[in-house]
């Protein structure tokens, strides 16, 4: 016996774990809208997949607005998303290079760190890391 699933199972294990991955990104913002929008917004939110209000940490947003050139402020989408991919153990991607900028303005990200076909790859504990400095601005989007 290999230990290895038959193709069959693998194929219900698979459809299974989309069906799970999906409840948990039920979380992820719909809609990402630019700092300066949330800034304006009395009650800062957007609307998650799943239909419900995620609320912006109006402190959070207002550092944002300190430590960020204002020119960023227009084009800076929040949440700023990592993506974790399974096929990736241990790393997670930013796909926004405005998001990326941010962060290396915020010494969160190395300016050292580049974009390659169109994502930045970071280990997961430094997106895990950012998301808690920084909550309700930074998301981690299941993949």
């Amino acid at each position: 016996m290999s230990g290895r699933l038959p193709d069959s199972d693998d194929s219900a294990l698979m459809r299974w774990m989309r069906v799970e991955i999906g409840k948990i990104n039920k979380e992820i913002v719909a809609e990402r809208k630019p700092l300066s929008q949330l800034l304006k917004e009395e009650i800062p939110s957007s609307e998650t997949k799943g239909g419900d209000k995620h609320l912006f940490d109006k402190n959070i947003l207002s550092v944002l607005e300190e430590q960020l050139p204002a020119e960023l402020h227009g084009k800076l989408r929040l949440p700023i998303l990592f993506f974790l991919d399974n096929r990736v153990a241990d790393s997670s991607f930013l796909s926004d290079e405005n998001a990326a900028r941010a962060l290396q303005i915020l010494g969160e990200l190395s300016k050292s760190r580049s974009f390659n076909k169109g994502r930045l790859w970071v280990g997961k504990s430094i997106a895990y890391s950012i998301m808690r400095k920084y909550p309700t601005v930074v998301q981690i989007v299941m993949g």
